[in-house]
């Protein structure tokens, strides 16, 4: 869910710039063969044309190891300024279950932004409380650690109609993690994309091709991520298509495909309406 929620925001704030002192609402579901939901709020206002809010609020239901069903929470706001052609983006987040898995995190982002090019500095600072439920044979425990993420993110126009972007962050954890020792946190693991352990990353990058074609926009991803507790590699690739519906709307339809050395293969499809307002 943390990495579908990133992308969305990416594409609020994008659209930011181009409403420029208007606003953007949105709003959408995403599921997956494996009987995961998320449902999505996002939204953006521009206070002038260098200056943005954006904003989103998500919750998702995905199915444990065990067979029971967790509800998780997302949300998160971000300031952005441009300073012409550098800016600064700062941001504040939640997201988790308070009965497994919370995290609170602060993020900033250091940018520049040409013509046909564009160019961050992103840094991440995670602050997690995970706790792992008692069984018969052993007590329950609560663990509190941080991690500080650092990445970039690059996106440039090759030509006139299409362009790239690639993205990566790498985490330091305040505590070793050991899988063996921990191989407890399994049973954390669901076999839904949108799984709360999913969220603790060692390391992720991801790279996107936009394509337009007249007033359709067509990304084609690829994007892959480790677990920082339980080594799991996991790979995404995913189809989207951004579609006009009037001049101040927009729908957007996503099909993906994950696979996990655990979940193993997952499908997913997802539908998005933007509604913009500009001065």
């Amino acid at each position: 869910m943390c990495c579908f929620r990133y992308l969305v925001l990416l594409f609020v704030a994008g659209n930011a710039v181009a409403v420029g002192d208007g606003a953007l609402v949105g709003g959408g579901i995403e599921s997956d063969s494996e009987n995961g939901l998320n449902l999505a709020l996002v939204g953006g206002y521009g206070l002038t044309d260098k200056t943005w809010f954006t904003g989103g609020l998500a919750s998702s239901s995905a199915e444990l190891g065990t067979g029971r069903d967790l509800d998780n929470l997302y949300a998160d706001l971000e300031l952005d300024h441009w300073f012409e052609p550098l800016g600064i983006r700062v941001g504040g987040v939640y997201w988790g279950n308070s009965d497994i898995l919370e995290s609170r995190d602060a993020r900033f982002s250091l940018y520049w932004r040409g013509d046909r090019a564009a160019f961050a500095t992103d840094f991440e600072r995670r602050d997690f409380d995970l706790t792992i439920p008692g069984t018969d044979f052993s007590p329950g425990r609560r663990l509190a650690f941080d991690a500080d993420g650092l990445g970039a993110t690059l996106r440039f126009d090759i030509g006139d109609r299409a362009d790239i972007r690639v993205s990566g962050m790498k985490y330091d954890y305040s505590v070793p993690f050991r899988p063996v020792e921990d191989s407890d946190v399994i049973g954390l693991i669901s076999a839904s994309r949108l799984s709360l352990i999913n969220s603790l990353v060692d390391h992720r990058a991801r790279i996107t091709l936009g394509l337009d074609h007249g007033e359709k926009r067509w990304e084609i991803e690829a994007a892959t991520s480790e677990g920082a507790i339980v080594r799991i590699r996991r790979k995404s690739y995913t189809l989207r298509l951004l579609l006009p519906m009037t001049d101040r709307s927009d729908i957007e339809l996503g099909l993906g495909f994950d696979e996990s050395e655990v979940f193993g293969e997952v499908t997913f499809f997802s539908v998005f309406l933007y509604f913009y307002d500009s001065d």
